[in-house]
Parts: structure tokens; sequence; C-alpha cells
């Protein structure tokens, strides 16, 4: 099973959505997550640094920590925070600065926010349950449901397509 969601750091709603997720994912087997990166930059100013600075803790296989760190700081995302929050988990300071000012997560980003365009999603939070958009609350009884929903579709020999584990 994938939960896919499509969210910006800088979305209060994706915030929210986080610790939901965590249960989520404690509370069910055999679930991965995928984040795909949507800032949404015309109203976050800080939402398409941050997702770079994402990419740039990824390129040393810290993206989860940063992730945390992101949505835990919503509202402190100035460079200086990120770069606040690269040492906090230990990144190589000079190789995350680099990256950063270099933009060498752009063009991963850019692939998300196509990848939205393609699935119709215009909004954060967004999610995604083995390929299917969940339409339902963001709230731990409907994202399970969801889950459950699919897991019961995939035994009973329905469909999977559209499962993307990027």
């Amino acid at each position: 099973m994938t939960v896919l969601e499509y969210g910006d750091y800088e979305c209060r709603y994706c915030g929210q959505a986080e610790p939901v997720i965590r249960e989520l994912l404690g509370g069910l087997d055999n679930v991965r997550y995928v984040w795909r990166h949507l800032p949404v930059a015309d109203v976050r100013v800080h939402a398409q640094i941050a997702a770079e600075a994402a990419e740039a803790a990824g390129a040393q296989g810290r993206h989860w920590q940063m992730n945390d760190l992101l949505l835990a700081h919503q509202g402190s995302l100035q460079p200086d925070d990120l770069s606040r929050y690269a040492a906090e988990i230990g990144l190589d300071a000079e190789r995350f600065e680099h990256n950063l000012r270099g933009r060498a997560g752009a063009a991963r980003v850019a692939e998300d926010v196509e990848s939205a365009d393609l699935r119709g999603v215009a909004g954060t939070p967004t999610f995604f349950v083995n390929g299917l958009r969940h339409h339902g609350a963001d709230d731990i009884a409907s994202l399970s449901a969801a889950v459950r929903d699919a897991r019961e579709r995939a035994r009973a020999g329905g469909r999977r397509a559209g499962v993307d584990t990027r």
C-alpha cells in the first residue's frame, strides 16, 4: 500500500496532517509513505526554498529528518533557519549550502509539481492511496479507512494502476 501526499512546507494544513500521517504509518503494516513537493510559491514565500532544502538534505540521506523539522517549524523557513536545521540533523553544512545556493533540488521539485499538474492536483495537502485520489477528510479515521478499502480492493483483485512510488 502506498500513501502519497502532495505537500507544501508552509501550508498549515500539511502541518496539521503530519501527525495524522505518523499515526497512520504507526498503526498499519506494509504502508509506504511518499511525499511530493507542491510548493504554492505565489502564495507562500518560502515554500520553494523549503522544498529545495528538503532535497538538499535528501542528497545526504536525511530527507525525512528535514521534512519533519520543516513541518514542525512552518513559520521559520528563512535561509538562516534552514541552515540551522541542517546543522541540527548533522548535515555537511558546506555541501548543504552549496546545493541550496545552486538550486540542486529545483529540478526534482519541478518534477513533483509537473506530476501534480498531470493528476489535476491544485492544493495541499492532497493524498492518493494506492494511486486513487483520496477525497475524504485528512484525519486518521478517513485516511485509515481509505487504506483499508484499497487493501481490500487489492486482495479482491482490484486495480492497482496508478501506483507511483517515487
